[in-house]
């Protein structure tokens, strides 16, 4: 099973939806920032999966700001991570939100910045911004029968 995560898109869609077109995955994850692009990705892939929430820059939206996801088994918690502080380069308020839900996997957004890490026992993963920035980014899970894990960021060209 494979998901591609996506945040940060600020209404820049074409490489979001090239992405999909081309790795054509099992699941797709939208944290936000402009949660409409994940309407766009619900329109355009209607039969894939789709996890989203909202992010600061998504006023008045009926997206929630935190979810939990199942891929392929895995729990996975699910939000922009603005209101947990991860702008400051301190993710420990996220892993423990994660920890505190059973959820061995974190996806966040909102700095701009891909990022991959392992704290308190959860696997904490920023797939960058598909949308504004100098590296623009996104990310895959793979979740494996034995029900493992990967993650992988890629960079857009």
């Amino acid at each position: 099973m494979i998901a591609a995560v996506f945040s940060d898109t600020h209404t820049n869609v074409a490489r979001m939806l090239r992405a999909v077109r081309e790795t054509r995955p099992d699941a797709l994850v939208h944290l936000g920032d402009h949660d409409r692009d994940a309407e766009i990705l619900r329109r355009e892939f209607p039969d894939i999966p789709l996890f989203s929430v909202s992010g600061n820059c998504d006023l008045a939206s009926l997206t929630p700001l935190v979810t939990i996801a199942e891929l392929g088994g895995v729990r996975a918690f699910l939000c922009h991570g603005h209101q947990y502080g991860v702008d400051w380069g301190d993710l420990s308020r996220l892993a423990w939100a994660a920890q505190e839900r059973d959820c061995p996997l974190a996806l966040f957004g909102h700095t701009h910045r891909a990022e991959l890490r392992t704290m308190g026992g959860v696997t904490l993963l920023n797939p960058g911004t598909a949308g504004k920035g100098r590296e623009l980014s996104w990310a895959t899970v793979e979740v494996f029968p034995n029900g493992g894990f990967a993650c992988r960021i890629h960079r857009f060209e």
